[in-house]
This record gives structure tokens, C-alpha cells and sequence, in this order.
């Protein structure tokens, strides 16, 4: 058996602030415990809860300050290089996913990380590693809104960021529900928009609430002005979900106030939704869009893009694949 890796490269926060704050490191690595795996990490994805942490901001950021540097990133697609005692159902050389050290541990952009086996998923055949990185937190917390709001069949659906991370996945899954879904983007993504499934609205063009009929149910992935705005889109005795922004808390109480159901979420990691996810992509029933891929070494680049908020589908860091 070839012998392990003693270390790994990552891409740490160094200090709170600007994208220039993440640096390479070289960090010691152990051996998989019993009920772990060590992967060998092709591609970890970027997500806006990344740049929010590294610029201070946000739960994990406060709970980590005493710990920089801190290594963030939450999803990894890559094949297994080693096997803890009492993993008997993951092999060496298998491609796997998954949504790891959510919210405080993190770890993704890393070269190698061990990893609870029971916390992966296999990937299908068909199912390329960039896809596979893409789908863990962004999928799930998409899966995870349109349960919290009971999105069904003939549900009227308006989803903010319809292009973006979450919000492509989103509509999708929304779709397949067989909602009627509306999707907020720039003129550039009314295209892709609409090859989704939903009707584009551009929010350049006026209120939105002035471009449709009042909707069920409000999917808000951005928060802030446009979120409370979008607010007047839903009818009366509607329903409200928005995940963790700045503003989430007074989206909610805004939405109460108008007479609306409104919740928060925080996103909670599963194997089985992640499996679910994979299997509509191997069929065909569910495409992921990756953006743009940065080598490790480039992070600072791919959060520059993602607060850029400008951004259809997912960023992706090659990582061993550099």
C-alpha cells in the first residue's frame, strides 16, 4: 500500500478582511480514524457564507475568531485514499461528495481531509467530480427552503437569485414540484432563466411586485432591500422563507408584519438529500451550472467573484486537480 500524505496544502483566513487575506498553508494530517475516510479533495466549491466568514462577518466568523487561521469551505468531491478500521462500505480510489464541517469545522479547501464515511455520498458514474463539489450545501439548502415554506403543485413560487448558487438549484426543484415559478435575475440570465423552468423577472425594470400577480410563496436568497421589496409579491396569508443574510431577521418581521407566514433556515448537512440530488443529475432531471473554477492558489479570485453578485451557477477551486 502506497504510504499516506504527512501534510496537506490549504487555503486558510489568515486574518479577517479582504479577499487577500487567504493564504496557502501547510498543515500535519493523521491517518482516517476507525469510522473516517482521508480524501483526496479534486474540487471544493465556494459559497457566500465562505466570503461572509473570511470578511468577519456571521456566526462561524465570531466563533472562529480565536482559531485564524481557519480553514473554511464546506463541500468536497474527490476519491478516497485511505479507510478507517470500520468503514467497510467505501473502498480506495472511490469517487465521493460531500457537505463536511458545517458550520463551525469547515475545512474544504484542502488538499486532503479525513472524513466521517458516513457523512459521503457515492457518486454515480455519470456524475462529474466539478457537479458532485457543486451540489452539497448550495442543493440542500435549496431541498431544505422549498420544505420549510410546503412548496406543491400549483403553488404560484417567486424565487430572488434565481440564477445564482442556491437559486438555479431552486427553481428546479421547484419546477419538478410542479409549481409555477418566477425567478428574479439581470437581463443577461433571462435565458437561462426561463431554460430552467420559471418566468424571468428583471428587477432593473421596476418593482416586482408591479411585473406579476401576486405569488404563494417567497423564496428570498438575497435579503436586503430586494428582499424586503419582494415582500409586496406575495399574497396575503402567503408564505416566506429567507436564508442567513444580514437582514434576515427584518425580512421576517417585515413579512409577519404584512400578514405573512415567514421563517428563517440555516441549512443542516444530509447524506440522503445529497444522494437524492445526485441520482435527479445522473438521470438528467436536475443540471448543476459551474461558473468559473479557480486553482487553490486563486481563492482570493473566486471570492472576489462571488461578492461580485454577479454570478450564474456555482464557483468551483480545483484542488488537487490544479
Amino acid at each position: 500500500m502506497a504510504s499516506l500524505p504527512a501534510s496537506t496544502q490549504q487555503l486558510a483566513i489568515t486574518a479577517f478582511g479582504e479577499a487577500n487575506t487567504l493564504q496557502i498553508q501547510t498543515s500535519a494530517l493523521s491517518e482516517p480514524q476507525d469510522n473516517q475516510v482521508m480524501v483526496a479533495v479534486d474540487f471544493s466549491s465556494v459559497n457566500p457564507i465562505d466570503a461572509k466568514t473570511r470578511a468577519g462577518l456571521g456566526w462561524a466568523a465570531a466563533q472562529n475568531k480565536e482559531n485564524l487561521p481557519w480553514v473554511p469551505g464546506y463541500d468536497i468531491a474527490g476519491h478516497v485514499v485511505a479507510i478507517g478500521d470500520n468503514v467497510t462500505h467505501l473502498v480506495v480510489g472511490e469517487r465521493v461528495s460531500g457537505f463536511i464541517g458545517f458550520p463551525l469545522q469547515a475545512g474544504a479547501y484542502s488538499q486532503y481531509v479525513n472524513v466521517e464515511a458516513a457523512d459521503l455520498s457515492i457518486l454515480p458514474d455519470n456524475v462529474s467530480l466539478q457537479v458532485a463539489a457543486s451540489l452539497p450545501l448550495a442543493g440542500q439548502t435549496a431541498w431544505q427552503a422549498l420544505e420549510k415554506v410546503k412548496v406543491k403543485a400549483s403553488d404560484r413560487v417567486l424565487i430572488l437569485a434565481g440564477a445564482g448558487g442556491v437559486g438555479h438549484i431552486a427553481v428546479q426543484l421547484a419546477v419538478a414540484l410542479q409549481a409555477t415559478v418566477f425567478a428574479t435575475g439581470s437581463a443577461d440570465n433571462k435565458a437561462f432563466i426561463e431554460q430552467l423552468g420559471a418566468t424571468a423577472i428583471d428587477y432593473r425594470c421596476g418593482e416586482i411586485a408591479n411585473q406579476i400577480e401576486p405569488v404563494d410563496i417567497l423564496i428570498d436568497l438575497m435579503g436586503g432591500d430586494v428582499g424586503m421589496a419582494a415582500l409586496m409579491s406575495v399574497k396575503s396569508g402567503g408564505r416566506v422563507v429567507t436564508i442567513p443574510t444580514m437582514t434576515a431577521e427584518q425580512v421576517c418581521q417585515q413579512a409577519q408584519s404584512l400578514g405573512l407566514e415567514a421563517t428563517g433556515m440555516l441549512v443542516s448537512p444530509t447524506v440522503e438529500q445529497n444522494n437524492t440530488m445526485l441520482e435527479m443529475v445522473a438521470k438528467g432531471q436536475l443540471n448543476v451550472e459551474v461558473a468559473a473554477i479557480y486553482p487553490l492558489a486563486d481563492g482570493d479570485k473566486a471570492h472576489q467573484q462571488i461578492e461580485s453578485g454577479r454570478t450564474r451557477g456555482k464557483i468551483l477551486l480545483a484542488v488537487n486537480n490544479a
